[in-house]
């Protein structure tokens, strides 16, 4: 068997009302926190007057999108001198990135450039990051268990990439993804089952991703479809955790072309990652698929996949009824999140660059991702 690691967060708290030992486990690393939360600065003041009565220190920084470089060296300007002991990161996907980023750059001697792969040095990190703790929001991106923090530069997105990045506690209560909104709930949870179905179909899977993502898949197709059909306490439960499990594994055994082509496509459209990751999804399963060998492992991963769809709905081609179920939803096309036909091009030669494209079970070239975006758009 070939060997394997397994980096997860040092504690993980799941289920609902966990949310309430927040504070105590927060006030364990330090008297000084740094609350990095959404624009709605009162979705978050129940932490913030929680930590209060431990005692502590608090600095609250608002992070009201999915953060770029300007937005990341603010930050570190105005909370360096606070110098916070823990970072606590309490949002969607873009407010723990933020988080999880200024854990690690705050200590850091010198700035983000020096560490953040393609654009940046790609130096590691020379001072270990401040504690972090995480708590979703959103039941989507799973940032809450990986060792990254996406952040955004003229053109594209990139990470900055640590295993010390990883949070010192996640606590997922699925009861602060109660009434998300019908849009959110469907872009970050069509990134969710995106980041299940990539890690068990790359060519870096391992017995532990394929443990926990396998079974996941069905379980948060079924959840979302569920959710689109209105409030349900059980679908998010279970859409919390596909979302947990996607970060595990992702940051286990990679992703592939669909996160490859949405981190540039954000970069230059600004457009939502989970709802380019949803667009992406099935065009991306269905090249994959054309693309495999016959009876690889690839091939094999892959038709499971699409087998599961078809069962979940109920069709002939799976990819094909994942694609018209989200525009059903409400998904918008690639055109509609501002991405146009003649950027195309440009966009998967700067893919085949990224990290993610390097666990794609499968090598596409540029005209495959081509193609992949003009089914998508």
């Amino acid at each position: 068997m070939t060997p394997y690691a397994i980096t997860l967060p040092g504690r993980i708290l799941f289920g609902r009302g966990e949310a309430a030992r927040a504070p105590a486990l927060i006030r364990a690393f330090g008297e000084r926190v740094l609350v990095v939360h959404g624009a709605q600065f009162a979705r978050a003041d129940w932490l913030v007057d929680a930590l209060a009565g431990q005692g502590v220190e608090i600095q609250r920084l608002p992070c009201a999108g999915e953060p770029d470089l300007a937005m990341l060296e603010e930050a570190i300007y105005h909370t360096r001198g606070f110098e916070p002991q823990v970072v606590v990161g309490l949002g969607g996907g873009a407010v723990l990135d933020m988080a999880k980023a200024l854990a690690a750059l705050i200590p850091a001697p010198g700035g983000p450039m020096d560490h953040l792969e393609v654009v940046g040095r790609g130096l590691p990190l020379v001072v270990a990051p401040l504690p972090f703790c995480a708590l979703p929001t959103t039941a989507g991106t799973g940032a809450e268990a990986t060792k990254n923090a996406v952040i955004g530069v003229p053109g594209r997105k990139v990470s900055l990439r640590d295993d010390r990045m990883l949070a010192r506690v996640a606590i997922v209560d699925p009861a602060l993804t109660d009434g998300c909104p019908r849009g959110v709930t469907l872009a970050s949870g069509l990134d969710a089952i995106t980041q299940v179905i990539e890690p068990y179909v790359s060519c870096r899977a391992t017995p532990f991703t394929d443990a926990v993502t396998r079974p996941a898949i069905a379980q948060g197709l079924a959840a979302l479809r569920r959710l689109m059909q209105g409030e349900d306490s059980t679908a998010r439960d279970a859409l919390a955790q596909v979302s947990l499990t996607g970060g595990m594994a992702l940051a286990n055994a990679g992703l592939g072309a669909v996160h490859g082509l949405a981190g540039v496509i954000g970069g230059v459209t600004g457009a939502a990652h989970g709802a380019v990751c949803g667009v992406l999804l099935a065009p991306v399963l269905a090249m994959n698929a054309a693309r495999a060998v016959p009876g690889s492992v690839a091939a094999v991963r892959l038709a499971e996949v699409l087998a599961l769809l078809r069962q979940e709905f109920g069709a002939s081609d799976g990819a094909a009824a994942l694609a018209d179920w989200a525009a059903d939803a409400g998904l918008p096309r690639l055109t509609a999140l501002g991405l146009d036909a003649a950027q195309h091009r440009a966009v998967a030669e700067a893919a085949q660059a990224s990290s993610s494209m390097k666990g794609n079970p499968v090598p596409l070239s540029v005209d495959d991702l081509v193609s992949v975006l003009r089914a998508a758009g």
